[in-house]
């Protein structure tokens, strides 16, 4: 018999939080050990997330819960001021962090790799865990060798703290692997209002929309001679995003070390 993968939830009251908990707890192989919120402190987690009780009551110190449970996986849709000090503090207990918060530098993911191959196990961060999102990076990399002009659009809604997005972020240093660094646009272009033309990036643009009413989508935009290439992503609710969440925690049972990005784990 295969041993369940125990596993921990930290944000567990919050939007993406309640879907993993419900992830988890649909899944024979996956054991809900541990759920970790601020605000729901004592209540059961399956009673929180509107499933039958599980027996396992809502902590509020995550250190507390990651020593008493013992978890093999901590899943993490916090908040970027909290997600790195939870990661430390999970791979200092040897518990692999799946992480789908974003806004994390490059010496933030450095500083995680070391500690996790000190500890000897593994670690994801993703910037998006939608399948779809991934073909649509996949995608556009490929695009890219071929149409090298190219500017993405990502809409959000508009409390979302980072931007541009960490999918947009992504589908760029993806696109950059194929493209030639140039700078797209007329030389002699200008912007009569600031930020007009969006952010830049390695020549070229990427630009956020932040409004109420939208959840998440993106579009990477290719322009050739005579003609346009879009390709689009839209994400309509989180619970698309769990299938890949499913996946990965299964994944970082076999890893050593952070793997950024879930295009690792789609072929």
């Amino acid at each position: 018999m295969t041993q369940l993968i125990k596993v921990a939830v930290a944000g567990a009251n919050g939007r993406m939080g309640r879907e993993v908990v419900k992830m988890v707890l649909s899944d024979e192989t996956l054991q809900l050990v541990a759920a970790v919120s601020r605000s729901s402190e004592g209540i059961d987690a399956g009673s929180m997330v509107g499933m039958e009780r599980c027996g396992v009551e809502v902590k509020s110190d995550l250190e507390l819960a990651l020593v008493e449970a013992k978890p093999d996986v901590i899943v993490d849709f916090t908040t970027p001021q909290s997600v790195i000090s939870n990661a430390k503090l999970a791979i200092k207990h040897k518990v692999r962090p799946v992480i789908g918060t974003t806004g994390f530098t490059p010496e933030d993911i450095e500083e995680l790799d070391k500690l996790c191959k000190e500890q000897g196990i593994g670690g994801i961060i993703a910037p998006n865990f939608s399948i779809g999102a991934i073909l649509m990076m996949k995608f556009a990399a490929q695009a890219a060798k071929h149409m090298p002009h190219v500017e993405i659009i990502e809409y959000h809604g508009d409390q979302k703290l980072d931007a541009p997005s960490g999918t947009a972020i992504k589908t760029a240093e993806q696109i950059v692997q194929n493209r030639p660094e140039f700078r797209q646009g007329n030389p002699k272009e200008e912007e009569t209002i600031e930020g007009s033309r969006g952010g830049y990036y390695n020549g070229f643009r990427i630009h956020s929309v932040r409004l109420p009413g939208v959840f998440a989508q993106q579009e990477v935009i290719f322009g050739g001679y005579g003609q346009t290439l879009k390709i689009r992503h839209d994400s309509y609710e989180r619970a698309g995003y769990m299938p890949g969440v499913n996946l990965a925690v299964k994944k970082v049972m076999e890893l050593t070390g952070i793997t950024y990005g879930f295009e690792h784990f789609v072929d």
